[in-house]
């Protein structure tokens, strides 16, 4: 198969999926009485300031670091459900572990990540240990796990950890952990863009965590196509008993595939963290189950990843306001995004069936193109 072909199928399932999307949506906006260009433009036109993309950024960084720490298992045929109690987890425990010291800021913010990534490796690493000694398939180990971190451990945590008299935010006092010092919280990045922008307004402020989440990305595309180990792990994931002939111990791999998403799952809390400085009672959740859709129309791809990533947080961020303009009922949002992850993943299915057609047809004219 050509270069060029192989593009344009690697192409066409995520835009097949958004065309389907955008046409389905279109159809039940006319149905409910709505304008589909009124709503569209307003979308649109609000993602556009720089204020909105300052959000839309905020909430593709973790969505990004959620879909790179599922596909980690996903190169490894690994569904790693587990993404969400692995993050909420690590999260309370670097808050906690980040109010109990006062070090320099560049040790501070090392020692919080370095611990975030540490609980949810370790807490990932349990489904993997799982798999590999008693044969329990990860998909139920960690829907379990997710339980036991988020109604139990975490539910048990907060209440131990929270801080006296509660925590002051602003001119209201809210339940949480005790917050972090300052030098414990990345600094934000609007100073960078506004380099380049007019100043940013309505007390928008870019996490710091984008930087970590775009050298997640880059680790993450060297290590699964450039390094020894990763190879191994993909091949692993492929064939693990021609992986064994070829020296490769499955059972150790699985573990690792495991740990290093759980340790990236551990980053998604941090977001949150670095701008709020503790762990409140109600954080942000199901990051986790929205990575598995990131992954899924990313194609374990980081560049993929991180445009999905962005599709999906612009369409959370478009949702207030249709809801404001009345252009649309929010809801719309919800449809579409659920379209996108149907369309991608009956458009890649069909897609991989050309690829493998094409292919059979390559192989069986090539001994006729042997001379003889």
């Amino acid at each position: 198969m050509s270069t060029g072909r192989r593009v344009i199928l690697g192409l066409a399932a995520p835009v097949a999926a958004l065309v389907f999307a955008v046409v389905t949506s279109s159809i039940v906006l006319l149905i409910s009485g709505s304008d589909p260009l009124a709503a569209y433009g307003d979308m649109f036109s609000h993602a556009a300031k720089l204020e909105t993309l300052v959000d839309l950024l905020n909430r593709a960084t973790p969505l990004y670091l959620a879909g790179v720490a599922v596909a980690i298992g996903f190169r490894m045929n690994l569904f790693n459900i587990g993404v969400e109690g692995q993050y909420l987890l690590a999260f309370l425990v670097a808050a906690h572990v980040g109010s109990l010291v006062s070090l320099p800021a560049v040790l501070h913010i090392s020692l919080i990540l370095i611990v975030a990534m540490s609980v949810g490796g370790a807490y990932a690493g349990v489904a993997g240990v799982l798999k590999v000694t008693r044969g329990v398939n990860e998909v139920i180990s960690t829907i379990m796990l997710n339980a036991i971190a988020i109604t139990g451990i975490s539910a048990w945590l907060i209440k131990e950890w929270q801080a006296e008299g509660g925590v002051r935010a602003g001119t209201t006092t809210r339940t949480g952990t005790t917050p972090i010092d300052d030098s414990g919280l990345l600094p934000g990045l609007n100073g960078v863009v506004e380099v380049f922008t007019r100043e940013i307004g309505q007390g928008k402020e870019l996490t710091g965590v984008f930087v970590i989440a775009v050298v997640v990305g880059v680790w993450y595309h060297v290590f699964i196509n450039r390094t020894v180990l990763g190879f191994d792990l993909r091949a692993t994931g492929i064939n693990p008993f021609a992986a064994r002939v070829g020296g490769v111990p499955p059972g150790r791999m699985i573990v690792l595939a495991m740990v290093l998403s759980g340790a990236v799952a551990g980053l998604i809390g941090m977001t949150e963290l670095m701008q709020t400085g503790f762990y409140p009672a109600n954080p942000i959740q199901s990051l986790g189950f929205a990575g598995i859709a990131a992954a899924l129309l990313g194609r374990n791809n980081p560049f993929g990843i991180a445009v999905a990533a962005l599709i999906f947080a612009f369409l959370d961020v478009s949702s207030g306001v249709l809801q404001f303009t009345g252009a649309a009922p929010r809801e719309i949002v919800v449809i579409m995004q659920g379209v996108i992850i149907l369309a991608a993943v009956i458009a890649y299915e069909i897609m991989r069936r050309v690829r493998e057609r094409d292919e059979a047809r390559h192989a069986s004219a090539a001994p006729a193109e042997v001379p003889a």
